[in-house]
């Protein structure tokens, strides 16, 4: 992974991990009672991409497929998500990462776990062939 847009992918990754995982914990610290369910869904995102930054950055077969799993997990994530904060917004007292397909992040989260899978895929088929 260490080559120009998989040093990208780890990088994006361990952004996402570090973002969500800072901003859920002090929302679940100091804002809890305000918007539990976003929150926690947050935290629940930062976990998700801390699974998928290791696999990345591990490497080797099982990991690729944990990490293959995790993107469809994240992905799911999304657009469930995103889709219930469009049909019923009321769910929501606040954003979360994956609010409105995660519009507040440029759709990162949303492009993050298909390129993820893409990459992982393509990881794979490349250790196959070796």
């Amino acid at each position: 992974m260490g080559e120009g847009p998989g040093r990208l992918i780890v990088s994006l990754y361990g952004l996402f991990t570090v973002a969500a995982g800072s901003r859920s914990i002090y929302q679940l610290i100091a804002q809890y009672d305000r918007a539990p369910l976003a929150y926690l869904l947050s935290a629940v995102a930062a976990v998700v991409y801390a699974f998928i930054l290791v696999t990345l950055v591990r490497g080797g077969e099982s990991a690729r497929r944990i990490g293959i799993a995790c993107c469809a997990l994240e992905l799911a994530g999304v657009l469930v998500v995103g889709t219930l904060t469009i049909v019923t917004p009321s769910l929501f007292h606040d954003q979360t990462v994956w609010s409105y397909y995660g519009a507040d992040y440029l759709f990162i989260p949303l492009v993050l776990p298909i390129t993820g899978i893409l990459w992982l895929r393509r990881a794979g088929a490349a250790t196959t062939a070796a």
